[in-house]
């Protein structure tokens, strides 16, 4: 699934290669990428995109003086970028193409989304608050204005476990599963701990973690072309999706809990005192 590094340099990308060209045709492939019908998509043809922006993991097309054309790629989503679009309408049903934006120079950008799960999501609305999953995202960790004493206030109370705590969008906006695993790496904390019980020092390091981690995944995303940026994201991470691996750090295999459509990992050494975590939903550190 794209997180906020990847939506970030899409979103940098978009904004040199969209922004001041006319939206020509929105060609919808599978019916169900739309999620709202009103304005319906055709509403931003004829208007030039005046501003590309992101929303924790939503992508926002401010068209000038027309509606926003916002979405999500959800967990098999992407978008792929052609300097010239193929000829011809496409075929409903055939592929992963959910739907096309064609600019007036010949240009334009697909939409596509693997798998038989289609979360795939676009909308097309007059303001980005419209959209119900941005209306509730919390605030975003790389704004200026999120600092130690406003992290560590979001914890307080949480009696949740630390790694569903990253993922929750309403807490914090544009943390995933990867970049969680990651993220609770670099700080050396068990994904199981819960966030309300971490000490003050506990939280520096998981703020500095937090902070640290994505702001390294921006740079090494930065500038890159958007078929580069899945290739970018995977050479990036140290735990999550290497089970198996040796950690970076230490050298201990990095091992792997499994729920049910999903999965973490994570290193013992560094993370859990050298404690496998027990591999079933309702995981807790063996004894």
């Amino acid at each position: 699934m794209p997180e906020l590094p990847e939506v970030e340099a899409l979103k940098d990308f978009l904004t040199e290669n969209l922004v001041g060209h006319e939206i020509v045709r929105v060609l919808p492939v599978a019916i169900s990428v739309l999620k709202t019908y009103d304005p319906p998509v055709t509403s931003v043809e004829g208007h030039e995109v005046a501003a590309v922006r992101r929303y924790g993991k939503f992508l926002d097309l401010e068209t000038a003086e027309g509606p926003h054309l916002v979405t999500h790629l959800a967990r098999a989503g992407w978008l792929q970028w052609k300097d010239r679009l193929p000829s011809g309408m496409p075929r409903p049903g055939r592929g992963p193409l959910a739907l096309r934006v064609a600019l007036e120079t010949g240009a334009g950008f697909d939409l596509t989304e693997a798998g038989t799960q289609k979360r795939l999501a676009v909308y097309v609305v007059q303001d980005p608050q419209d959209v119900p999953g941005v209306a509730r995202l919390g605030p975003d960790p790389l704004a200026d204005d999120f600092d130690e004493t406003r992290f560590a206030g979001l914890l307080k109370g949480e009696r949740r476990q630390i790694k569903g705590a990253l993922r929750d969008q309403s807490l914090i906006a544009g943390v995933g599963n990867a970049y969680s695993d990651e993220i609770l790496h670099a700080a050396k904390m068990s994904p199981f701990k819960l966030a309300a019980a971490l000490t003050p020092q506990e939280t520096a390091l998981l703020y500095e973690a937090l902070r640290t981690t994505l702001t390294e995944a921006v740079e090494r995303s930065r500038g890159l072309a958007a078929g580069r940026l899945k290739a970018e994201k995977k050479s990036g991470l140290r735990v999550h999706g290497r089970t198996g691996e040796p950690c970076p750090v230490c050298g201990d295999t990095i091992r792997e809990v499994s729920f049910s459509d999903s999965s973490l990992q994570y290193c013992p050494t560094c993370q859990t005192g050298g404690k496998p975590l027990a591999d079933r939903r309702m995981s807790r550190l063996l004894k």
